[in-house]
């Protein structure tokens, strides 16, 4: 098991991990929790009884983002060489290849909301806040915010997020795609574990497969995408689990088949 530090946890329970930060107050993300996120994530990857995860601050606040104090102190310099390690940490959990959800309350705000926007979906409480607030302190979002926002909601949208730094509520970031489900605040979490668990008897492959044609499709141009797709579609007939399941259906109709994993 990867060492994750003090701030982060990986709790797996039946087929399901947790991501679970938990550095007191505000889950601020210092440079030991972001590694700690690196850590959990490579785990959770490589983990055969991890087969979905969900990521969770805690009934409080989700992450209120960098820890300014931590990073005020860091020059030019500090920066050019950091700056690697915090967008390849979280890059870490986009790179799961397993269905992810992100679990929010409280405050998902600069760094935290960046985390969220790895997953592949994001549930939300009624009463949290969502935001790039860094053009407030001078700076931009530096860990995937420009980049994975605009992609998601849009660029004039993410501009103007970015540009103004203002809070979206739940209900603005369902409307414009920022999260996927809003929740009562006390539900958040068992909905995003119940989400994830409908995947842990699922065709490993196949949706690991299914994500990484997404994801990287959205990388490059649309003929380019559908030779990724094309491939992704073809190895899984090298499977165990795609003789199963078309097995299955012939036999007993769809939704039925046990998979294995192979």
């Amino acid at each position: 098991m990867a060492d994750l530090g003090d701030n982060v946890r990986l709790e797996v329970e039946d087929g399901v991990a947790t991501l679970r930060l938990d550095r007191p107050k505000m889950n601020a993300l210092d440079v030991a929790t972001q590694e700690g996120i690196r850590a959990a994530a490579h785990e959770a990857t490589e983990r055969d009884d991890v087969r979905a995860v969900v990521v969770y601050g805690g009934e409080r606040v989700f992450a209120a983002g960098a820890d300014v104090k931590e990073m005020s102190t860091m020059s030019h310099l500090d920066m050019v060489k950091r700056s690697h390690g915090l967008i390849s940490a979280f890059t870490a959990v986009a790179r799961i290849p397993k269905p992810t959800v992100a679990a929010l309350t409280g405050y998902a705000l600069g760094g935290g909301c960046e985390l969220a926007l790895c997953c592949d979906l994001r549930f939300t409480a009624e009463d949290a806040k969502l935001g790039q607030p860094e053009v407030l302190l001078g700076i931009i979002p530096g860990a995937g915010g420009t980049q994975r926002l605009s992609r998601l909601v849009g660029p004039s949208r993410a501009k103007d997020l970015i540009f103004t730094g203002r809070f979206v509520d739940a209900e603005e970031a369902l409307r414009i795609g920022l999260v996927d489900r809003v929740c009562p605040p006390d539900q958040v979490y068992a909905e995003a574990m119940a989400w994830a668990r409908q995947f842990t008897t699922g065709a490993a492959l196949a949706l690991r497969a299914a994500k990484e044609a997404v994801d990287r499709g959205l990388e490059v141009d649309l003929e380019t995408g559908l030779e990724i797709e094309r491939q992704q579609f073809a190895a899984l007939f090298a499977t165990e689990d795609r003789t199963l399941g078309m097995g299955s259906f012939v036999e007993h109709g769809p939704g039925k088949a046990t998979f294995v994993g192979r």
